[in-house]
């Protein structure tokens, strides 16, 4: 089975409290912002900054404290939205940047809040084929960078960071016992960047703002959600898979020791975990200091997770991502 060895993770230096969209924005009422949110600080990557260039240093920071892991790995993954270039990937970049063996089979993959999830099953598959040993998967994105500074909706959620995580087979009867993955792309316009792709080329039309009903402004090259629509999803979707994963598992919900959903928003972390009937003391989240940072959300939280000691040995924990596709997935993992 597939085991999550080790975690690291890097938050780029700009620290933005609330207080900061306040004194920018007084007329946005934050309080009420932050009471459904949950978000009081977030992350921002320089202009000049990008998501591989913040991978490289969580990277380093794992090498740094695992010296030797650096010779093992013979698969990298990188996942993003925030790619440098359309070409190469960010995979073959940062390959280079850390000085990996040519031996190493390294590809990206394009999604979002699911990501994470989606990379275990991926490299579960990998491992379990024998094309892979020590597996780097990394979950970064620079969201900070296509949010309209005007767009209240979703500036004040998301958060910039990179996750790497080194992942193996276990040696022991532990890793992740299961996973379920889902796609429901007839709803995929919830969540989108409209321009910027080979569909919808950037141009001067494109970065024309626009003012919707609730005073955010918005143009084609930002990110647009619909954020009642993706409330819905999670609700209706969300609960259901993490019933059907447990319930084909014979593992009931009061037997999970610890729940780490994605960390979209307070609202729906809330709206799960009530629906489920989840004891709120067994869901763990930690969006209040980080915001929404999209597929690192959930290592960020498992991380923040073990280092308070929320995680012993033999505890069985549910991940589940939702969201950008739309997608979801959820596994079971016992440590």
């Amino acid at each position: 089975m597939l085991v999550i060895d080790e975690i690291e993770y890097f938050l780029p230096k700009n620290k933005i409290t609330n207080k900061d969209f306040l004194e920018k924005n007084p007329d946005w009422d934050i309080d009420s912002i932050k009471k459904a949110t949950g978000v009081s600080t977030r992350y921002y990557t320089d202009p000049n900054e990008t998501a591989l260039d913040i991978s490289f240093k969580a990277c380093v920071k794992l090498f740094n404290r695992k010296p030797d892991l650096k010779k093992k790995i013979d698969a990298l993954i990188f996942c993003t939205h925030s790619n440098d270039h359309i070409i190469p990937s960010n995979s073959s970049i940062l390959h280079g940047m850390l000085d990996l063996s040519e031996n190493v089979f390294a590809f990206d993959y394009n999604l979002a809040c699911s990501g994470f999830v989606y990379g275990l099953g991926i490299s579960e598959g990998l491992l379990k084929s024998g094309i892979a040993n020590h597996i780097l998967l990394i979950n970064a994105d620079t969201y900070s960078k296509y949010v309209n500074d005007k767009d209240r909706s979703t500036k004040v959620l998301f958060g910039d960071a990179a996750a790497v995580s080194y992942l193996r087979n276990s040696e022991k009867n532990n890793g992740m016992l299961d996973i379920l993955c889902c796609s429901a792309g007839k709803h995929s316009k919830r969540i989108i960047i409209p321009a910027g792709g080979m569909r919808l080329p950037k141009s001067s039309v494109t970065k024309i703002e626009e003012k919707d009903k609730n005073g955010n402004f918005r143009s084609l090259e930002n990110l647009h959600m619909d954020g009642f629509g993706v409330f819905s999803f999670i609700n209706s979707k969300v609960p259901q898979q993490i019933k059907k994963i447990c319930e084909k598992n014979k593992i009931s919900l009061e037997e999970i020791n610890l729940f780490i959903f994605h960390q979209a928003n307070k609202m729906g972390i809330d709206s799960i975990t009530r629906i489920l009937k989840i004891n709120p003391d067994k869901v763990f989240s930690n969006i209040h200091n980080v915001g929404n940072t999209v597929s690192a959300s959930i290592p960020l939280a498992l991380k923040d997770a073990i280092i308070q000691n929320k995680i012993k040995p033999g505890d069985l924990v549910l991940l589940s991502g939702f969201g950008t596709g739309l997608s979801w997935a959820s596994c079971i993992i016992r440590f």
